[in-house]
């Protein structure tokens, strides 16, 4: 769309809204946390309500141009970049918290609301939101829901999905649909909510959700062990599943320790570096600790270990894990988010550590993931000298080999940080073609002009 063009509809068709052509608010609001494409917004829009997110998109309709919706574009798969002109939709003016329900324990959050927002409100009122992530004070909850996000407690709480009671959403035609209201049981057809959470922004705008709150757990226990070698890492997480009551599993390895110690200015949490590491949130229970350690150690799995003794101890651990994605943001990190059966983790983690071997040599591979439910992260990161376009195409030649193997194990290429346009090529890796098809069939019933995030997941 041309500047004329667009100027006279601010004038007129989209007069009362706010907006920016800024460049500064083009390019924050354009891009996420992926740094491979260069954003290229046209005009930044901050509805205020429902019916202002309607009348873009119905204008957009008119003139077909392609909207953005825009979150805390925390995301890693460019899944909320703009490359091609588009209209961006933030949605950061939506960060109510409303009509809490004590009974039903749930409450209506607006698309805005940021993930640490809520948790602090479930707190406050003695109940819990246990989905958490590094992003979560930044992060906003529609884009949880568009991506489905997961995170650190999916092993004992499950995932977004299992938290969004209803949603209220403007397709890419500009209809509103109010999406199963909050109820527990609703056998009454299709349940269009579960289309929209996953989906990336390509179907509609979720504008609010009525999300359901738990039981806090008992008070949690975090214990820090040192491995001897990967093979240790699933030995480990079947002797404490079996004597603890876990929340997490966490893995990471010496490189992305070191990464973490640097950024911040961590000291070592051991005396010595070793290859491995796994971090275990639990139920408060010494004596079962003890055991996990003490057998571990008899085995040759752990090589040291240490207890949090206090809740300040117990988050400095978890900086350990929580950290790794930001100390190494700089060296435009190549990410691969990949998931495969919880039973099948052992064997595809050594045969993906030789394919890391073999094709990147000269790269700094970065890895760690909730093992506990089967999803590792594969950071490459980027030589300080490389081209970035040249080290993506280098990277998208190895993801040959990497998403031949999740194939292979019938696994998925992207585990919880979307497909957007960083992803969308390897599509077929984990879907049919037959599944591609029926999701573009999708997405014309929702978006049949292909307004909405077009060019992402799917065409």
């Amino acid at each position: 769309m041309q500047a004329d063009e667009l100027s006279s509809l601010l004038e007129s068709e989209l007069a009362g809204l706010a907006w920016s052509t800024q460049a500064h608010d083009l390019t924050q609001f354009g891009q996420d946390w992926t740094r491979f494409h260069e954003p290229k917004a046209t005009v930044v829009f901050f509805p205020n309500d429902i019916e202002e997110v309607q009348r873009i998109i119905q204008v957009a309709n008119a003139h077909q141009q392609v909207v953005i919706p825009s979150g805390g574009r925390t995301g890693y798969s460019a899944g909320a970049v703009a490359t091609q002109g588009e209209w961006i939709i933030s949605m950061v003016r939506f960060n109510t918290i409303s009509d809490f329900n004590p009974i039903d324990q749930t409450v209506r959050v607006g698309a805005g609301v940021i993930t640490e927002q809520l948790q602090q409100f479930a707190e406050e009122q003695g109940l819990f939101y246990p989905v958490d992530f590094a992003s979560s004070g930044s992060s906003h909850i529609a884009g949880n829901i568009a991506t489905n996000a997961g995170g650190i407690r999916v092993l004992r709480y499950g995932l977004t999905r299992d938290y969004v009671m209803g949603l209220t959403v403007v397709t890419g035609s500009g209809e509103v649909l109010h999406l199963n209201k909050g109820l527990v049981k609703n056998a009454s057809g299709l349940d269009f909510r579960h289309l929209f959470i996953g989906s990336e922004g390509i179907l509609g705008v979720v504008v609010a959700a009525e999300i359901k709150l738990v039981s806090p757990p008992p008070n949690q226990a975090v214990m820090l062990l040192a491995l001897s070698s990967l093979e240790a890492v699933m030995s480990v997480f079947a002797l404490a599943r079996q004597s603890l009551h876990l929340s997490s599993f966490e893995f990471f390895s010496d490189r992305s320790l070191n990464h973490v110690m640097s950024h911040r200015g961590f000291d070592n949490p051991f005396d010595a570096m070793h290859p491995f590491y796994v971090l275990l949130e639990f139920d408060e229970d010494e004596d079962g600790a003890m055991a996990v350690f003490e057998a571990g150690m008899e085995s040759g799995w752990v090589d040291d270990g240490v207890i949090a003794q206090s809740l300040d101890q117990a988050q400095q651990l978890w900086q350990y894990r929580e950290g790794i994605s930001e100390s190494i943001a700089h060296y435009t990190p190549y990410k691969n988010d990949i998931a495969v059966k919880i039973s099948k983790v052992p064997d595809f983690m050594q045969r993906l550590e030789a394919i890391l071997a073999a094709e990147y040599p000269d790269f700094e591979t970065i890895w760690f993931g909730h093992i506990g439910d089967g999803n590792l992260h594969l950071n490459i990161l980027k030589p300080v000298a490389m081209d970035t376009a040249e080290f993506k195409a280098q990277c998208e030649q190895v993801n040959q080999h990497v998403y031949g193997l999740i194939a292979e194990y019938d696994g998925s290429i992207s585990a919880e940080h979307g497909v957007g346009l960083i992803k969308k090529p390897f599509l077929g890796y984990s879907k049919s073609a037959a599944e591609i098809e029926l999701m573009q069939q999708v997405k014309r019933v929702f978006d049949p002009n292909g307004v909405l995030n077009r060019g992402k997941v799917v065409d």
